[in-house]
């Protein structure tokens, strides 16, 4: 065998021994764990056991049954243990990883394929063997989840699958006990099961266990992006407050263009003259009824200082607030239910929102944080981002998103954010930025430039207004400027 006919990664054995020895003194391989070689010369030993893990696992162990906690996670614990059920028990220790394999069960007819040799246990076996309990050594993850991990992992079940999902785990994990011999594991895994779907009473440990029961499920990802931009905003966010000195007439103007871009941005577009006939002349366009509305309901809201500077002092007031607003700005569009929340799942794109029965629960995490948040900016972007993130309406959440980001801004005196059609795609990009990677500058860098460049704009007047946001670029297409490399600036 030549050295090229090695692959990548492979165990040694008595018939290719000899020429393992030789290769290995040519430098043309090398050994990177217990009879593991490679004729990779220039990657890390981990970054190629990790690229070929689950294959290699096969060769140590090609009677291996993946169990335990990496029958759950699908992957390597956090310190690098993969779990297993094999006939060998020694212990395989490699860079980065360390395969554990015990004495069990063998795989049934009821568990799966996996890679190679390999196959993993069914669901329904890996959550009765993980309610098994494991001694946890220094330094080192248990065999077994926690009940707190396990409670999580049954909620992302029936998040996913409703309790339908949950109730056929139930009735496999029941049959699979007798043969296990684990009736005490489901029976403690019935309870936690009972308890979620509110038909037993148990000892829950999770938070999010514990919400569901009380009746405010919550969707966890998005808990943890929201955490992450608070984070982000307590550390980065512009302490400076512009502050809102204008004349009522610039008010006016300014409350215009906050409505025509923010629905512009959602698709609903029309000329300055075309919106100014809606807005001041009450004219609805015969053809185009339900977007004109849609623009004029919007500056009813934004217009109106009394609206805009309402507060809240709970989180009932708050949701009453959010429901009277998208009432207000979405009131002809019967079909999309105004005032109502969501009774499907919505998505954009490849973006799928916050589930209906998900809804309140999230909202209220994310209104729990926000009230720890200070600085009226570092409440605007949060609480546009919640809105926009959970999506709690079939339709209008960017718009009312926006609405309560600036009435957070109103309340304290500063000027509003406002994104005009050149900055359309900043920020889009910045959500999904933070909504798909969970990075947050972009969209605390975009919000800070297009509040300063709402605060650099005269509004006294209608048409200087417009003329300054001809000649800083405001309503250049993005597209287009981008590929003519304009930006919009701030005079």
């Amino acid at each position: 065998m030549l050295v090229n006919q090695f692959p990548e990664i492979f165990l040694s054995n008595k018939e290719i021994a000899n020429r393992i020895a030789r290769e290995l003194k040519k430098g043309n391989i090398r050994k990177i764990g217990p009879r593991l070689y490679t004729t990779n010369l220039k990657d890390s030993p981990e970054y190629i056991i990790k690229k070929h893990l689950w294959v290699i696992v096969s060769e140590y162990f090609p009677d291996g049954l993946i169990a335990d906690r990496t029958a759950l996670e699908n992957a390597p614990a956090t310190d690098g243990s993969v779990f297993l059920i094999s006939q060998r028990k020694r212990d395989v220790l490699l860079p980065g990883y360390t395969l554990k394999p015990r004495i069990g069960s063998p795989a049934l007819p009821t568990d799966y394929p996996f890679i190679g040799h390999l196959k993993i246990c069914s669901q329904a076996r890996a959550f009765l063997e993980n309610m098994q309990a494991s001694r946890t050594r220094s330094g080192k993850v248990s065999r077994t989840l926690s009940q707190h991990e396990i409670e999580e992992k049954l909620e992302r079940i029936l998040v996913g699958g409703g309790e339908k999902a949950l109730s056929k785990l139930r009735d496999e994990a029941k049959t699979l006990s007798l043969t296990l011999h684990l009736e005490d594991e489901y029976k403690n895994l019935d309870k936690l099961i009972g308890a979620l779907l509110g038909t037993k009473e148990a000892a829950l440990l999770s938070e999010i266990a514990i919400s569901r029961t009380k009746g405010h499920p919550y969707d966890p990802k998005r808990i943890d992006l929201f955490q992450t931009l608070f984070a982000a905003l307590k550390k980065l966010a512009p302490q400076n407050l512009l502050r809102l000195n204008p004349s009522e007439e610039a008010k006016t103007n300014l409350a215009f263009f906050e409505a025509y871009f923010s629905n512009f941005i959602e698709g609903t577009e029309f000329e300055i003259t075309e919106a100014t006939d809606i807005i001041f002349k009450g004219r609805l366009f015969p053809e185009r009824p339900e977007d004109a509305h849609d623009i004029l309901g919007t500056y009813q809201i934004v217009s109106s200082i009394e609206e805009m500077s309402k507060s809240y002092a709970n989180f009932d007031e708050f949701i009453s607030l959010l429901m009277d607003r998208h009432f207000q700005v979405m009131t002809s569009r019967v079909d999309k239910k105004p005032g109502e929340f969501k009774d499907r799942v919505n998505r954009a794109g490849s973006t799928t929102f916050v589930d209906p029965e998900l809804v309140m629960g999230t909202l209220l995490k994310g209104f729990e944080m926000m009230r720890s948040l200070e600085v009226p900016f570092q409440r605007a972007v949060f609480v546009m981002f919640l809105i926009g993130e959970v999506h709690p309406f079939l339709d209008g959440n960017g718009r009312l998103s926006r609405i309560m980001m600036n009435s957070e801004l109103i309340r304290a005196n500063e000027y509003p954010i406002i994104i005009p059609i050149i900055y359309r795609n900043n920020y889009l990009s910045a959500l999904k930025a933070l909504s798909h990677n969970g990075i947050c500058e972009p969209l605390i860098r975009t919000m800070d430039f297009a509040q300063r460049y709402v605060a650099s704009i005269d509004w006294s007047d209608f048409d200087k207004a417009t003329e300054q946001l001809t000649r800083t670029h405001a309503f250049l297409d993005p597209n287009t400027a981008d590929l003519e490399g304009v930006r919009l600036r701030i005079e």
